[in-house]
């Protein structure tokens, strides 16, 4: 049943091991500090701190991962198209690392900043997927 979704899956495998690296790269750089303590990040630190930058990006992957990848798991299990479903997938996964690399690069407090863009991607993304899973649930 899965085989014909294997792009997907690889896709999902992506964007879990973007999150992975993430979480390895936000540890790493917050105990890196000077003034270390386990599980907070000062809230003196802003946009200039890598620190800041690292955790913001794990924990903003943390709030949108599971409402992209549940009902893309879904998808599978409802049969949905495997192409369209496979390219929804890596555009979001492809965004997500872009707006990775632009939150790591680029110390802004401007809105919209380079990375929101990516981000929008990543939502209409989402609402595609969602969209999808309705779409094959009721049709």
């Amino acid at each position: 049943m899965f085989a014909a979704y294997t792009y997907s899956i690889a896709g999902l495998l992506l964007i879990i091991f973007t999150v992975f690296v993430q979480n390895i790269v936000a540890a790493i750089a917050h105990r890196r500090q000077s003034q270390y303590i386990p599980g907070k990040v000062s809230d003196e630190l802003s946009h200039d701190s890598f620190v800041f930058r690292s955790h913001r990006t794990f924990h903003n992957s943390l709030e949108n991962v599971h409402q992209f990848t549940l009902p893309a798991i879904l998808c599978m299990f409802l049969g949905a198209p495997t192409t369209l479903l496979a390219v929804l997938i890596w555009i979001y996964a492809l965004c997500r690392i872009m707006h990775m690399g632009l939150y790591y690069a680029i110390a802004t407090e401007k809105n919209p900043s380079p990375r929101s863009y990516f981000y929008m991607i990543g939502v209409l993304c989402t609402v595609g997927v969602f969209g999808l899973a309705i779409f094959q649930l009721f049709m």
